[in-house]
């Protein structure tokens, strides 16, 4: 049985609008290390949660979580 890993773009999402993880934590009502378990794949968001943040950065959950993981942007670096 396939493991259930959710890949995510959060931490670049926040990269591009220059939020830190802890002005996201604020923003959503979690401790700012949830930010970074969530970043690092460490923990999987509730539904709640998840729609939540695609609701912060005002797209659709598609786009910040996915099963499968999602193809490199470009060939630049890239930073955690």
């Amino acid at each position: 049985m396939p493991s259930e890993v959710i890949y995510n773009r959060i931490a670049m999402l926040r990269a591009e609008r220059g939020i830190s993880r802890r002005e996201l934590a604020e923003a959503l009502g979690v401790h700012y290390q949830t930010v970074g378990y969530l970043e690092r794949g460490e923990y999987s968001p509730s539904l709640h949660l998840a729609l939540r943040i695609a609701a912060y950065f005002e797209v659709a959950v598609e786009v910040v979580f996915s099963t499968d993981p999602f193809p490199r942007l470009g060939s630049g670096t890239e930073t955690a």
